[in-house]
């Protein structure tokens, strides 16, 4: 499951309990009511900060039905900040990637697509919300054709991530100094939620999103 805490203008978001935080349907509803209260609460200067207990960001659990998880993060009105706390493999690293910012540690996790090593196509949604986040194709073909388990400095060279740090709580630490530095600006969500959508149409054309693209 998860829970939603509040500090200032930052809302945390984080996956509970030291298991693999598979991403069924339980969990699936429970991180749409966290992000739905996100929402309603939302105001200027308003940041989400995603992270996870335990050794695994998440598990796996990649479907269909997680694309609604993807299509409320991109409608989310505010910047969004992923703090990957452990392994991030299949739907969990499309999690990840749903965020605009991506921290993550070195000391433990690595992200990783399993589709080819357990005999999965992945969905459309999936494909094109890769082929917009990870722009390089032999990046790309790496990471769904070889199933490359990839760390946390080997991520930052490929350009799927923006930073790496030491431990868990630096990793977090770093997530929350920049979401005050975001949420100082004070800008208005809607006008972000809207820059995001039009920055990747091709996302957006396979999700089920209650705004249309200007």
């Amino acid at each position: 499951m998860c829970s939603l805490e509040k500090s200032g203008n930052i809302f945390i978001l984080t996956l509970t309990g030291d298991d693999e935080h598979r991403l069924n349907a339980m969990l699936i509803e429970s991180i749409r009511n966290a992000l739905k209260q996100v929402r309603t609460n939302a105001k200027p200067g308003s940041v989400l900060v995603t992270t996870a207990q335990g050794k695994f960001f998440s598990n796996r659990g990649m479907s269909d039905s997680f694309k609604v998880v993807v299509a409320d993060m991109v409608l989310l009105p505010m910047p969004t900040v992923a703090a990957v706390s452990g392994h991030a493999v299949a739907a969990e690293f499309l999690l990840a990637l749903s965020h605009d910012y991506i921290f993550m540690r070195k000391d433990k996790g690595v992200l990783y697509m399993s589709e080819l090593n357990i005999m999965l196509n992945g969905p459309d949604y999936f494909m094109a919300f890769l082929k917009s986040k990870i722009p390089s194709p032999r990046v790309r073909r790496d990471v769904l054709l070889q199933s490359m388990i990839i760390t946390a400095e080997k991520a930052v060279e490929m350009g799927i991530i923006d930073f790496a740090y030491d431990t868990v709580e630096e990793t977090k630490e770093a997530a929350m100094k920049l979401a005050v530095k975001l949420g100082s600006n004070k800008w208005n969500g809607e006008v972000s939620a809207d820059i995001r959508m039009n920055s990747f149409p091709e996302i957006c054309e396979f999700l089920p999103l209650t705004v249309k693209l200007r």
